[in-house]
């Protein structure tokens, strides 16, 4: 997973409440366990309405999405993350996230910042013009404007992301610890150990 200290650029102004993993990647999409060419389909209803913020080219590779309450709900796809990722989004504003879309998007190493509906207001606003900046390192959004909005994160998953670690990446930098229990083990108790044939 790459490491994400910091997210600048332009925003897609979404700003829809109750955008559900159907509408971020619909359930034709699923077929594939591959990560590579979901983009293509992401957000194929609203990309369907003419004039829509995803083929504006003003908004063209912008890498952070402001959108309204309860984003990601409905099932648990992962693929909705894989989506996002796809099409270049680093992270996702809301007033709030399904829990399920929030870990999926953690694991995959998207950030989702959870701002006041008057913040989403004023960035929605910001981002028709001008670049957001999201720190993760010092957990505030900000706007040329000196609009500066702090967020809360939990801690173990800021360590990750700003780290680039995911689960294998947890348990690999574990891997002398994980070793030597392994060597302890096999003195004490040998009958564990499987014997080669």
């Amino acid at each position: 997973m790459k490491a994400v200290n910091k997210v600048d650029g332009r925003a897609f102004p979404l700003g829809l409440k109750n955008v559900d993993t159907d509408v971020i990647i619909p359930a034709h999409y699923l077929k594939t366990i591959s990560r590579i060419g979901l983009g293509k389909g992401a957000f194929e209803t609203i990309r369907a309405q003419p004039g829509n913020v995803f083929d504006d080219p003003e908004y063209a590779g912008a890498p952070i999405i402001i959108a309204g309450d309860n984003f990601g709900c409905g099932s648990s796809r992962e693929h909705a993350a894989w989506a996002l990722n796809d099409m270049g989004v680093e992270a996702v504003i809301a007033p709030s996230f399904s829990d399920i879309f929030s870990g999926n998007a953690f694991k995959n190493g998207i950030v989702t910042v959870v701002l006041p509906q008057e913040a989403v207001d004023r960035l929605l606003e910001v981002a028709k013009t001008d670049p957001i900046h999201i720190d993760l390192e010092n957990k505030v959004v900000t706007t040329p404007y000196q609009d500066r909005f702090a967020f809360e994160i939990d801690d173990f998953r800021r360590n990750c992301l700003m780290n680039g670690l995911d689960e294998i990446g947890l348990t690999l930098a574990n891997a002398d610890r994980i070793s030597a229990h392994e060597r302890t083990l096999a003195q004490s108790q040998p009958w564990l150990v499987p014997v080669a044939a």
